[in-house]
């Protein structure tokens, strides 16, 4: 790789961190209340995501709405770099290989998803517990404690990697359905309505405007939550197996047949996706403040040339 293709690469993984924190901190508050409503808090587990919102301000005040964001910043830059950047790399190895497709985008999106998957889960898992914490009934005082406690006293390093495999094959559709969805609507929108959804930067590319990209990262975020969220819900039982009774130290699929069997479909697998639709504009935000980024960089004339 010469110089040149290192400093795009670098503004890519630049563009993707700050893209991912941008998006994930407009939606803390809703990402924490799923968490409680994903792990049956028994404080939470009744109550729906408003009057959850609610009751969170009234116990924790208003940074309760935000518990286990430090966490989730640590973990989601170094996240969302690596997802966009490996997203670059492979479609562009997949072009050279096998010629332009649109399935390529999710097979780079699946892929992309797993490498980051795989370099940052055990800071989603420090996340997830901190996040569950209630005020006066904390187990862990912050990251470094969580991390401590979890090796010392919980089961060592593997604790760090509970829920891995939902993980992994969650964001196969998620992400991989993200990235195709918003590439193939993108192309969709330049190629038939130009002049409404496009327009002309300095250097002569033509991308679409704010609002398409808001559009189309909506219905991308939309198709992929909607397939993905059970195994969503899989991994966080798992991870927070050592802070309630009502999670699960088996495998995947035991997980997923006991939430189904206790709690059904809707308030088992699907407990919390209110939550993700109210989320859908993380993704949007997320995917347009990366275009955007990138076409200030000056990225997508030569990754895509």
């Amino acid at each position: 790789m010469d110089s040149a293709n290192k400093k795009l690469y670098l503004k890519s993984f630049l563009a993707g961190g700050v893209a991912s924190m941008c998006a994930k901190t407009s939606v803390a508050p809703l990402d924490r209340m799923k968490i409680l409503l994903q792990g049956q808090n028994k404080y939470y587990k009744d109550l729906g995501v408003f009057s959850g919102l609610k009751t969170i301000v009234k116990k924790e005040g208003f940074s309760g709405l935000y518990k286990g964001n430090n966490a989730q910043m640590v973990r989601i830059f170094p996240y969302g770099a690596v997802q966009f950047v490996s997203f670059e790399m492979y479609r562009m190895i997949l072009r050279k290989s096998f010629g332009q497709s649109h399935f390529h985008n999710f097979l780079a999106g699946s892929t992309a998803g797993i490498t980051a998957v795989a370099i940052t889960y055990p800071l989603d898992v420090v996340r997830a517990c901190l996040a569950f914490q209630i005020k006066g009934e904390h187990v862990y005082s912050g990251i470094f404690d969580a991390f401590s406690r979890i090796i010392k006293k919980e089961g060592g390093m593997m604790n760090l990697y509970k829920g891995f495999s939902p993980a992994v094959i969650a964001v196969i559709p998620k992400i991989g359905l993200s990235f195709y969805s918003f590439e193939k609507i993108k192309y969709l929108c330049l190629e038939y309505a130009p002049d409404v959804c496009g327009q002309y930067n300095s250097y002569g590319e033509q991308n679409l405007t704010v609002f398409a990209k808001l559009l189309c990262g909506g219905f991308a975020g939309a198709v992929a939550q909607i397939i993905s969220y059970p195994l969503d819900t899989a991994r966080r039982k798992m991870q927070l197996s050592n802070l309630s009774p009502h999670h699960y130290r088996k495998g995947l699929f035991t997980t997923i047949f006991l939430t189904y069997y206790q709690d059904g479909i809707a308030r088992g697998l699907y407990r919390g996706m209110t939550i993700n639709f109210l989320k859908i504009p993380m993704v949007a935000v997320s995917f347009t403040v990366y275009e955007l980024l990138k076409e200030h960089f000056n990225v997508n004339k030569i990754l895509h040339s």
